[in-house]
């Protein structure tokens, strides 16, 4: 106890209801009821530092998740009645050799009484230092269980030593019980939120590294293919058209990654520019990218829009991605010798685009699974086709981004269409524009 840290087993702790003052137990029933109303993690935290500061001394109350099975803490939430916070939500450590092991270990309370005295016994604690020096000169701590298993801690700390007995503790234990679901519930969709961000950032990494060998790849077995090297041999031909044909695939799968990779950073908004060219400026170039393919598999591009000029209010660079998708699937699932149709046409509230494709077509029970990510249609014929799963994915995010909509019929065995419609002006989410160039 020179140290001034001292445990208390919460096993033998009674945090019955009944035994707590009216207002406590007002105060323990609202948290309950927060909580199973699902009100975020912030607001219960809020309530909790307003409601519980004149039951308990309370000058900061800290929240922080538990990491790595409990190797490491991080701070998620703190609140404080003084400036400034030093150790605020962020800050990490390591729990290894810290008197916090005990609580990951074991359903036990920490109470230090007096963390100056703590801080000249164990000098190399740097959490206990900046609190020093925020004034703080107490602290009570608890584990949030859930299941028996420690999610989070619960931090309560006075600016007065000694200023924890044990009514503060049984209070703080009951708080601890009611919090944990919560809390358990706000890791989990910030470790989700983390490790999405984390393979969205790998994924663009990945695709632009592999864009550019690829790319030159194709570049150099096409001047060879044209006799830039010398007389070709027709075996030497077809094995280099074998060559760029899957080096096309595999650049095509390059991306709709990186356009996965953007969409999916959430910082890509569109850049609206007036007066673009919907059937120069977007679709012929789509038309344009598929030709090839379409030739290999003797099929018909056909041109349905009108003569005139088709001008819109849309962000084209990001259409274009929407267009080389749509007619690269048409294309893609097409019937051999077959046709596919790109229209489009003015509605009473914006315009219409589709692509319309003769082929296999999608089963009515199949469509839950179109524009969802990583998500292909179950069907063996259409499974036989390479795909990454994201295109649709990504053409449904880049519409939504111009308030627009997605949608798709077909008559299995005979055709499918796939279609986008986007208001005029467009319709932007939260109002999320970007200056073109």
């Amino acid at each position: 106890m020179q140290d001034g840290l001292r445990y208390v087993d919460a096993e033998q702790v009674v945090t019955d209801l009944g035994g707590f003052p009216p207002n406590v137990r007002e105060v323990l029933d609202t948290i309950n009821r927060r909580v199973a109303a699902a009100e975020s993690l912030d607001r219960v935290m809020e309530f909790l530092w307003e409601a519980t500061r004149p039951l308990c001394p309370c000058d900061r109350i800290g929240l922080a998740f538990l990491e790595d099975g409990g190797a490491r803490v991080s701070s998620r939430w703190v609140r404080a009645d003084y400036e400034p916070v030093l150790l605020g939500a962020g800050y990490g450590e390591e729990t290894a050799g810290s008197s916090l092991e005990e609580l990951v270990r074991g359903r036990r309370l920490r109470i230090i009484d007096d963390l100056s005295a703590y801080l000249e016994a164990h000098p190399d604690s740097r959490s206990t230092r900046i609190l020093v020096r925020e004034g703080v000169r107490s602290s009570m701590t608890c584990p949030l269980l859930v299941d028996g298993r420690p999610v989070g801690l619960l931090f309560r700390s006075s600016r007065r030593p000694r200023a924890y007995g044990e009514a503060e503790v049984v209070m703080h234990l009951a708080v601890a019980e009611r919090l944990s679901q919560a809390v358990e519930k706000a890791w989990r969709i910030e470790q989700l939120a983390a490790a999405n961000a984390a393979y969205s950032e790998m994924l663009g990494f990945v695709a632009h590294e592999l864009k550019s060998p690829v790319g030159a790849m194709i570049l150099e077995a096409r001047m060879i293919l044209d006799g830039y090297a010398g007389p070709v041999a027709e075996e030497q031909r077809r094995r280099l058209d074998r060559l760029v044909a899957k080096g096309e695939y595999l650049l095509g799968l390059v991306r709709d990654y990186l356009d996965l990779a953007r969409v999916e950073a959430g910082d890509l908004a569109p850049a609206i520019r007036d007066g673009v060219d919907l059937a120069g400026e977007v679709l012929e170039m789509a038309i344009e990218i598929a030709a090839p393919q379409a030739a290999e598999k003797g099929i018909t591009i056909e041109r349905d829009w009108p003569e005139t000029p088709f001008p819109v209010a849309v962000d084209p660079d990001l259409l274009r991605i929407v267009a080389v998708n749509l007619v690269g699937n048409g294309v893609k699932y097409g019937r051999e010798g077959g046709r596919v149709r790109v229209s489009a046409r003015r509605t009473p509230e914006g315009f219409r685009a589709a692509v319309f494709n003769e082929g296999p077509g999608f089963p009515e029970s199949q469509r839950s699974r179109l524009f969802r990510k990583f998500s292909r249609v179950q069907d063996p014929e259409l499974m036989r086709r390479k795909g990454t799963g994201v295109g649709l994915y990504t053409v449904a995010r880049i519409v939504r981004m111009h308030g627009g909509r997605v949608g798709a019929e077909s008559e299995p065995g005979s055709w499918a269409e796939f279609r986008f419609e986007i208001p005029q002006p467009p319709v932007l989410p939260q109002e999320a524009r970007r200056s073109p160039g």
